[in-house]
């Protein structure tokens, strides 16, 4: 089922499980709590669509009413809490869940590392697990079974909230020493090879933010970083998924990773660049603290040297943004649909200028001082 998408019209067993979730989620009436339990050829319909939008919207994806490899996942994760399963790590296949996370936060509460908060079981979630059960003095096998469960219900929250979080993030920033200089930054330009992504008034999504990319990347070299690109600019390169770049960018054990997109809309009135980090809703609510403050930075940038409509920052749980080990954030630079934006974006020193607000941005994430106002920049012009 994960590879394939449902939408309004479908039916089937897949469908069903879908319509089941979003009932036990409360999203769907309770009606359908009277439906038999062998109507496996449920469909999509219109109140479906609305409760997967509402999810969507809950977990901080793209609320489309469309159940594809993404939304399905988290589906299947929302339904578990911690002490439904027994949660182990697994080289091909790491589970996934509401569970898992309720794990990394339980950990990170208590003092022992499990890694990102993103709900993910991974090596970081079973190092953090195998420390706190040679603690407790119970079997360090990495599993998170009933002899954990029953330790876990034993032990008071000595701590609450994001704090801790807040500063295992703040360490992992400063590990490498201050300034830019030696850090190593994965620059992520969406789409490529035959994925042109968003395709309007003469410009490809996937070369408008190559070009972006290149000047990131030649701005990062002169500064002293490792700047490495997810893909090159062949149309006979093949496209990576989202999964993939981010392991990409955890293979090379980067700070940071820089998404960059353009957007696209049916109407011609959407505009304007944003900024995304990694955070998630529901259940359980975490996001990344210097993602966030990064993702701020950047958006302050670009607007004080351009005249692109401010879009804001936002927390979504796209897997660029969760499957990356190190602090993501992915930049939308406008709307290749919007003529305005379009044409701005056809000039290369547009282009240029906001590479220049990324590396502002990054200077003052990592060597940041007491004047945190936007750099004073001249505003090309607008084009309307």
């Amino acid at each position: 089922m994960t590879q394939q998408t449902y939408r309004i019209g479908d039916h089937g067993p897949a469908v069903t499980q879908i319509r089941n979730h979003l009932w036990l989620l409360g999203l769907l009436s309770s009606e359908l709590a009277d439906r038999p339990d062998d109507d496996w050829d449920a469909v999509f319909d219109t109140r479906i669509e609305s409760a997967v939008r509402a999810f969507q919207q809950q977990r901080g994806l793209i609320s489309d009413g469309v159940v594809g490899p993404s939304t399905w996942r988290r589906l299947d994760g929302a339904r578990w809490g911690l002490g439904d399963r027994v949660l182990r790590y697994g080289t091909r296949h790491m589970q996934h869940g509401d569970d898992v996370t309720a794990l990394q936060e339980r950990l990170l509460d208590l003092g022992f590392d499990p890694g990102r908060i993103d709900g993910i079981f991974g090596p970081d979630t079973e190092r953090g697990l195998k420390e706190l059960q040679r603690n407790l003095g119970i079997p360090t096998d990495g599993l998170c079974g009933p002899v954990t469960f029953r330790s876990l219900d034993r032990l008071a929250r000595t701590v609450v909230g994001g704090e801790p979080q807040r500063i295992r993030e703040a360490e992992r920033l400063h590990h490498r020493g201050p300034g830019l200089a030696g850090k190593v930054i994965v620059i992520d330009p969406g789409h490529g090879g035959p994925d042109r992504g968003v395709c309007a008034g003469g410009l490809a999504e996937a070369d408008i933010v190559a070009d972006i990319a290149a000047r990131i990347e030649g701005r990062l070299g002169a500064v002293g970083v490792t700047a490495f690109l997810t893909r090159g600019t062949s149309s006979d390169a093949p496209t990576l998924t989202e999964p993939e770049r981010a392991a990409f960018a955890n293979d090379v054990d980067a700070d940071l990773v820089i998404s960059l997109h353009t957007d696209g809309h049916d109407s011609p009135h959407a505009q304007g660049v944003a900024t995304f980090y990694y955070g998630s809703g529901g259940a359980t609510s975490t996001h990344s603290v210097i993602g966030e403050a990064f993702a701020d930075l950047v958006q302050r940038e670009i607007v004080a040297r351009t005249d692109l409509l401010d879009g804001r920052s936002d927390a979504k749980t796209w897997d660029i943004l969760q499957r990356t080990r190190m602090p993501a954030v992915r930049i939308d630079v406008g709307y290749l649909t919007h003529p305005g934006d379009a044409a701005r974006l056809a000039d290369p020193s547009l282009r240029d200028t906001i590479a220049a607000a990324v590396l502002a941005a990054l200077q003052q994430l990592y060597q940041p001082t007491t004047d945190l106002r936007p750099s004073v920049i001249q505003v090309p012009t607008a084009v309307s």
